[in-house]
């Protein structure tokens, strides 16, 4: 493997992947967080200590793992040659833009989950159970665009 990453391209990949595992378990458990926290708006020690479980999820594991994912992903996709018009590429594109929508969905349920802390959720238990549903979705197109390389 050429590129500046040479030296250390598989270390990079192995942790890259590592973080990714670590951001999809937070995103899978998020939503279940949010069903539970929403079912809790009425008493005001559960919702309390689901709002607590939410911010420690998102500080120690989501956040942290996302920043993580992006700048090892990054730094893959440019020695890979992503920004030098790489011929052969599309698949990188596509994941690029499937990551980036799942980076929103990940935007959307911590603002979810800050604003049911503040007691004003908005939607359904049967909503976030669907939302529940979005990451899974979009890691396995992540991880087929990835391993089978389409186009």
């Amino acid at each position: 493997m050429t590129g500046f990453l040479s030296f250390a391209w598989l270390w990079v990949k192995a942790a890259h992947v590592i973080f990714v595992i670590f951001w999809m378990a937070g995103l899978f458990i998020l939503p279940r967080y949010l069903v539970h926290h929403q079912e809790a708006l009425g008493d005001p020690v559960q919702a309390k200590a689901w709002a607590e479980r939410e911010a420690r999820l998102r500080r120690v594991i989501l956040t942290p793992s996302l920043v993580i994912v992006w700048v090892l992903g990054l730094a893959l996709a440019i020695n890979l040659g992503l920004f030098e018009g790489g011929a052969g590429l599309g698949w990188l594109h596509a994941k690029l833009l499937l990551v980036v929508l799942l980076s929103g969905y990940h935007g959307w349920a911590v603002a979810y989950s800050k604003k049911l802390a503040a007691g004003q959720g908005s939607l359904t238990s049967k909503q976030l159970r669907m939302a529940n549903e979005i990451p899974a979705i979009f890691v396995a197109l992540i991880v087929i665009l990835a391993v089978v390389r389409p186009f």
